[in-house]
């Protein structure tokens, strides 16, 4: 008998279909979408599906997760996994895996993107070109030279790497703060290692975020970081939203400490924020970094055959909770 997986997207939907994931499924599973605002929402069948795959709008939490009677895995359709509670499901015996690499060209793209248009100050020459102007004075004195700036980026994983190519190859002076690498990357890259996360607050231009949201870097740019950054500097979010304090990020851009600020993330989206969306040296995109019309087919494709896999082999691409996860016993 086929296994039934759960597609669990938002009302905001990400996709309208089952296509891609139904034909990476054929003859193993049954695709079933749910659209819903919140979890409170879900279905009764959705208690007994064997797999689910979640886009990231919708969060499951314990009480869902503790409504699974025969889901062995979830997967989440990108990156980040946040909205998933992967300590419960592990306690549970259900896997979380992630699709770690499938838009990492597209998100370096869109933070270098967003980090030219404030640098080159585009939003206000678009600004006048369009109300009838023609002077790049309006401008004047506000733009650097790239070659003279310092590049900083916080987590030099897949996307973070990524980033550092791109940003050298502009002429940046590139330096990374990870914890997390062992020593020797920064010879590899040729890049500039800070032992310190102040440390490289005080030394870039431009901080670019690529690091994951967990209970360590909630909150982790707030005003005692803002207030160490080089005043006049850039700071770039294409990571998750709740990495950055934004009241503090507000405070910070009201006082000039930041000059401006390039968000593909906030913390509560869509934005409820009107303050924030206003502020004219704020450029702001809807979580749309990750997207291209490849990247959004490859990544659905292989979120499917992550559980194609898992179905018939019982091996998990991509585990993100492995310390926690324990023996299924239901």
């Amino acid at each position: 008998m086929n296994k039934l997986v759960g597609l669990l997207d938002s009302v905001i939907a990400n996709a309208t279909d089952t296509e891609i994931e139904s034909k990476a499924l054929a003859g193993t599973a049954e695709v079933r979408r749910v659209e819903v605002a919140d979890e409170t929402e879900l279905p009764a069948w959705f208690d007994e599906v064997d797999a689910i795959i979640i886009w990231h709008q919708v969060k499951l939490s314990a009480v869902s997760l503790r409504r699974l009677r025969r889901c062995g895995i979830i997967v989440r359709n990108g990156v980040g996994y946040d909205n998933v509670d992967i300590k419960t499901a592990g306690a549970l015996g259900i896997a979380v895996a992630n699709v770690p690499d499938y838009g990492t060209e597209e998100v370096a793209d869109h933070a270098m993107a967003l980090t030219l248009a404030l640098l080159r100050h585009l939003p206000p020459l678009l600004a006048q070109t369009r109300s009838g102007g023609w002077d790049w004075k309006v401008v004047e004195g506000q733009v650097p030279r790239l070659r003279d700036m310092t590049f900083g980026i916080i987590g030099l994983g897949r996307i973070g790497t990524a980033v550092a190519l791109r940003a050298k190859a502009f002429g940046f002076k590139v330096v990374f703060y990870d914890p997390y690498l062992a020593p020797g990357v920064e010879k590899a890259l040729g890049l500039t290692r800070a032992d310190e996360l102040s440390d490289l607050l005080r030394m870039a231009d431009v901080v670019s975020l690529h690091c994951p949201l967990t209970e360590e870097t909630r909150g982790m740019i707030g005003r005692k970081e803002f207030n160490a950054m080089k005043p006049g500097s850039f700071l770039v979010n294409t990571a998750r939203g709740g990495i950055v304090d934004q009241e503090a990020l507000k405070e910070a851009l009201r006082k000039g400490i930041v000059a401006g600020a390039g968000l593909d993330v906030v913390t509560t989206e869509p934005p409820n924020d009107p303050e924030l969306v206003g502020m004219e040296n704020v450029l702001l995109t809807p979580h749309a970094a990750f997207y291209s019309r490849e990247s959004f087919i490859e990544c659905r494709r292989s979120s499917a055959l992550i559980v194609k896999r898992f179905f018939e082999t019982g091996k998990v691409l991509n585990l993100v909770n492995g310390e926690s996860l324990m023996p299924k016993t239901r």
